[in-house]
């Protein structure tokens, strides 16, 4: 899987870089994706995630077992 977070779906985004007179060229703006282990307590293993930052204070707040039953509905992972 390339750079795509693994529990919120984010993707590189493209857009365009400005110069100071106004030329565009193309540019992509990347997820800050870390590589993170969590430990799910239920199956009592631990599982590696490639997740964004956003998506790990989303599981601080949550919970992990929360957020992987909510990503598993909508198909982000396949863990």
């Amino acid at each position: 899987m390339a750079r795509v977070c693994q529990i919120t779906g984010k993707r590189p985004q493209v857009g365009n870089n400005v110069s100071h007179s106004n030329n565009k060229t193309r540019r992509r703006f990347l997820p800050n994706l870390q590589k993170k282990r969590f430990y799910l307590p239920e199956e009592d293993k631990w599982i590696t995630l490639k997740v964004s930052a956003s998506a790990i204070r989303t599981i601080n707040k949550n919970g992990i077992t929360s957020v992987l039953k909510k990503a598993r509905e909508n198909g982000n992972i396949l863990v």
